[in-house]
């Protein structure tokens, strides 16, 4: 046997390995998804009794689903985790694109440089040294806490910082300055020339930075937790909490909660799945 065999059949061991070591790791994340989808429709003897079959013996039910979302108030919830994650998203596309339109376009400004070496920077400061000054500042001396604008700015002032610079790379690596120059010969101010041309060839980040943040902002227990005390304010986190220290014995009951909590934000994951990897990928490569 030659080198080359003996190469290619250890690329293809490792390869198997990687494989199987890849197949481990899905099976281990979405066990406790399929646990959910399992139980959720069982009852809570059935549940208790045999937790990994897959009906019941009493059958297949709904019930749970109409008893958790009235017993959650889960329209409501519902209602204002949309309008919080969609007004939050909305709002750091259109700041993250448009600082990272001027912040690539003038790097011979001192400011802009500052001003994106400070985004950067931000970065790396965890949420739990701001939790305090937070509280203190905005809700004890300011009293603007309690409100979903509050909330909304919030989320948006701290995903700001990682969307411009996804934005940063995908300007500065895939956008010819040619086209913005043609644009300016043409007529267009260079409001028009971001508007007409630059955002609308940034689709693949802006759908790569609508579902992380999307993500992000529905998900977030922490920062609505300290935000949000009125009980008619609460985002699905909260009330699935609340809901779970309550009716904590009916596991019925609190799987489906979990699951009407993740069915829309997985949704929108399914239909923008496709842009994630090119958005990802988009400004990683200089062209």
């Amino acid at each position: 046997m030659n080198q080359n065999e003996l190469a290619a059949k250890q690329k293809q061991r490792r390869q198997v390995i990687t494989v199987i070591v890849l197949i481990i790791v899905f099976i281990l994340f979405v066990i406790p998804f399929l646990l959910v989808l399992i139980n959720v429709f069982k009852i809570k003897g059935d549940i208790t009794s045999n937790p990994l079959s897959l009906i019941g013996e009493h059958g297949f039910t709904l019930r749970n689903f109409p008893e958790a979302m009235t017993k959650m108030d889960f329209w409501n919830v519902f209602k204002n985790s949309a309008i919080i994650t969609f007004c939050a998203t909305v709002l750091t596309i259109l700041f993250s694109a448009m600082a990272s339109f001027v912040i690539v376009r003038n790097q011979n400004w001192k400011a802009c440089s500052l001003l994106f070496a400070l985004m950067i920077a931000s970065m790396v400061i965890p949420f739990q040294v701001l939790m305090v000054p937070l509280v203190s500042v905005y809700g004890g001396i300011f009293h603007i806490l309690n409100s979903r604008i509050t909330l909304i700015l919030m989320h948006t002032g701290f995903s700001v910082s990682m969307a411009t610079f996804m934005f940063h790379g995908a300007i500065h690596s895939n956008i010819p300055l040619e086209l913005e120059e043609a644009a300016l010969i043409d007529g267009c101010s260079r409001w028009q020339t971001f508007w007409k041309i630059v955002f609308p060839l940034l689709k693949p980040t802006v759908a790569t930075v609508a579902i992380i943040d999307a993500m992000a902002f529905w998900n977030d227990y922490l920062l609505p937790s300290l935000v949000l005390g009125d009980k008619s304010l609460y985002t699905i986190p909260i009330a699935t909490q609340a809901f779970y220290g309550t009716y904590s014995t009916d596991i019925g009951l609190v799987m489906a909660a979990l699951l009407l909590a993740m069915l829309p934000i997985l949704i929108l994951y399914l239909f923008l799945q496709k842009h994630i990897v090119a958005g990802v990928t988009e400004g990683a490569v200089k062209g």
